[in-house]
């Protein structure tokens, strides 16, 4: 094989192997020649069990396509039920448990708050992610529709006095909430000073008054008679009051508070799979690349604005005086999870003896793991995990099998690299209907290492459309959400993870805000998430996730979770109660058109982009040119629901491709600003980006479980193949 070298039994891409010697092993204590033994080892023994394991998820949807057919017009929950149980889909459920994952960082099991989910592909977005953990709440409301353009306060390329003022009236009520004072209001305050182990507040009118819970002061920087910075702690989160009358905020300021930073961010997941395009070993490369920055703590990236030059470099911690003035540190930074590619996908980066391009979860397991040795043995400000653990999110995994498979994988991993068992800590995405419906038993498979279960409700959805398929078309995608599975799905998976002992120990997670510059509405409406037992919710950048964090200081999740614990479990009938479309004749022809439309927009908005441009997620215009937060698992859900209706003919080829054609323009449109875009509308036949949105919707009752990154891989491919030059 050209390009390649042959490590232990493995030919490996010489570009990954020389990264691997040059960049990953220096510094550490392993030989090169060691990590390419055991990764051929881990390789050759867990890669046939990991097709045997994808094996078995086309053998069980061959059976429910078989019994969907037979029971088209006349489902019943019950008989459908005990179906699932006979297959081997549906699994006993096992006595009750709890976990037993121990060491694990603060922000993980005893904070509550948002949490970020980045491509590690791009170097500022996963700088800025890893650096979201401190937030300014008055840059936050001052450039989001938090704050409204009513009374002259609009935005504008100067700065808007009218506007600021708004925004330093929130943050004194916002501290008035939850930092409130024996008497008066912060919005009277004049000064802040430390004496007596206490914050002391001069008010307009003279008098000094203190907090009602002077516990609540945990540090400062400065002076105690003139602090810079004053820290404050409410439900597990520090607030920073930040001082400075001489700066352009602070000197309109009676108090010369210049900003109010919020603990924003506690964790972020540097994603390595749905919003990452990473088809070969070069862009997987460069995907490690970025990760091993963060994880050695060198990361850097420089940015251009307005022409002004600056480097982009993690944040180290922030030092603090206590109230006997001993010296602490806060942690400055996100911890950081990585999310690992799941069970399907291979890469052509390594070959094994068989002739097997390797399952890229067990590259990404390895790989990743050995990377975060160099974070394991800091003892720096750019520490990751202070406890020693490697935290990482797994994917796509269907049922407790594939949960026992990635538990062996990791055993497999911490032997090879001299770990302790249950370093690695894991993520498990309950995004999969087989996981959802036998979660409790897929927990028992990590119980001594999992650290984070969450909803994800576009990934889910794709797959209840694809397993369910050929049962009956579904309703709209807009209505699903109303649907009865989907509250049963959102409530079974806290009702199980707090049965499992979670509470203190684990995330119980929810998905994320898909509108970025609708800030206002999501104030509005992602409380649910901390009521609904949440104690982490992801977020579509840092603003988001700055402005989420108030709503942890709204909510003290973990009381919530106490109650919650006392209910009775949903009902798994609810949960696997088919979302069809009850009557066919209920859509007329407007709202067929407009379903299809909407949903072959946003398929072409984001297919192009990761064909042709590379980028895995991005803010891509809704049909209404709203800006929406895109990574593969919307795909899934719009190609698999044209699909399903086109199976059960409420669409015809015919429209589907007109429909295409019609939003190829509209996307071409939205995206001529670009000078890298290529239209697809010129010629369709030609255009990959075009023909691979055809495929994943023609082809797409055949894709396994309805994903769309064979397909996609595939025509990215070819479009580099393209525009490579021959020798």
């Amino acid at each position: 094989m050209t390009n390649y070298h042959q490590k232990d039994a493995l030919n490996v891409n010489t570009d990954l192997v020389n990264f691997i010697k040059e960049e990953v092993l220096p510094g550490l204590d392993i030989t090169e020649q060691h990590f390419w033994t055991m990764l051929s080892k881990i390789t050759h023994e867990l890669g046939p069990e990991n097709r045997a394991l994808l094996a078995k998820r086309i053998h069980l949807q061959e059976q429910i396509d078989q019994w969907n057919t037979k029971h088209q017009g006349r489902f019943d929950v019950v008989a459908h039920k005990e179906f699932l149980s006979e297959i081997g889909y549906l699994v006993p459920e096992g006595e009750d448990f709890t976990i037993s994952t121990s060491n694990v960082d603060t922000e993980i099991s005893l904070q509550a708050g948002p949490q970020l989910v980045v491509p590690t592909a791009n170097a500022r977005f996963a700088l800025n992610a890893a650096n979201a953990r401190w937030g300014s709440l008055y840059d936050a409301l001052y450039g989001t529709d938090v704050i409204s353009n009513e009374g002259g306060a609009e935005k504008g390329p100067t700065h808007n006095a009218i506007r600021a003022n708004k925004v330093i009236t929130y943050g004194r009520e916002f501290l008035d909430s939850h930092f409130p004072l024996i008497s008066g209001s912060h919005a009277d305050s004049c000064c802040y000073y430390i004496d007596e182990s206490q914050l002391q507040i001069t008010l307009a009118d003279g008098t000094t008054t203190q907090l009602q819970n002077a516990q609540q002061l945990n540090g400062y920087q400065g002076k105690k008679n003139n602090p810079s910075s004053i820290l404050l702690t409410h439900n597990d989160l520090r607030v920073a009051i930040e001082v400075d009358a001489m700066s352009v905020i602070g000197k309109t300021d009676a108090a010369g508070i210049k900003d109010i930073t919020l603990e924003s961010a506690l964790t972020t997941i540097q994603d390595f799979e749905d919003s990452v395009v990473a088809v070969n070993a070069d862009e997987k490369i460069h995907v490690y690349r970025n990760w091993l920055g963060l994880m050695k703590g060198d990361l850097s990236e420089t940015i251009e604005k307005s022409g002004k030059v600056t480097k982009r470099v993690l944040q180290a911690d922030k030092e603090y005086l206590d109230l006997s003035g001993n010296h602490f540190n806060v942690h400055g930074r996100s911890l950081l999870f990585c999310r690992n590619v799941g069970h399907l996908m291979t890469n052509p980066a390594i070959v094994d003896k068989d002739g097997f391009e390797i399952q890229e979860g067990i590259m990404d397991a390895m790989i990743s793991t050995l990377i975060a040795l160099h974070d394991l043995q800091k003892t720096n400000l750019h520490r990751n995990s202070r406890n020693g653990n490697v935290y990482i999110v797994k994917p796509k995994m269907h049922g407790p099998e594939e949960v026992v498979f990635a538990n062996k994988l990791f055993n497999a991993v911490e032997d090879a690299l001299d770990l302790a068992r249950d370093t690695i800590k894991i993520g498990v995405m309950d995004e999969e209907r087989r996981t959802t419906v036998n979660l409790k038993e897929c927990i028992r498979a990590v119980k001594s290492r999992v650290v984070f279960i969450n909803t994800g409700f576009l990934d889910r959805t794709g797959d209840e459309i694809h397993t369910s398929m050929l049962l009956g078309p579904m309703v709209p995608k807009g209505n699903m959400k109303a649907q009865p599975w989907i509250k049963a799905y959102e409530d079974w998976n806290v009702d199980i993870g707090l049965a499992c002992g979670f509470a203190g120990k684990a995330q119980i997670g929810k998905g994320m805000w898909a509108i970025p510059d609708e800030m206002a509405e999501m104030m509005k409406a992602k409380i649910s998430h901390p009521l609904a037992g949440a104690n982490t919710a992801w977020v579509p950048s840092p603003t988001g996730a700055t402005l989420h964090a108030m709503h942890y200081h709204q909510v003290k999740v973990f009381d919530i979770q106490k109650t919650l614990a006392k209910r009775a479990r949903v009902s798994i009938d609810d949960l696997l109660t088919v979302p069809l479309l009850a009557n066919v004749k209920d859509l007329n022809k407007e709202a067929i058109d407009k379903e299809l439309n909407n949903n072959a927009q946003g398929l072409l908005g984001y297919v192009v982009r990761w064909i042709d441009l590379g980028m895995g997620a991005s803010k891509v215009p809704d049909i209404n040119n709203i800006g929406l937060m895109e990574d593969r698992a919307t795909l899934r859900i719009s190609s698999q629901h044209i699909c399903n209706w086109l199976e059960h003919g409420i669409l015809t080829e015919t429209q589907v491709i007109t429909a295409l054609e019609k939003m190829a323009k509209v996307v071409d449109h939205q995206n001529a600003h670009d000078p890298a875009y290529q239209a697809m509308s010129t010629n369709f036949e030609k255009s990959l980006s075009f023909q691979a949105a055809l495929d994943l919707i023609f082809k797409g009752k055949t894709q396994p479980n309805g994903y769309t990154e064979p397909l996609l891989h595939e025509y990215r491919k070819k479009f580099i193949a393209a525009q490579t030059p021959r020798k």
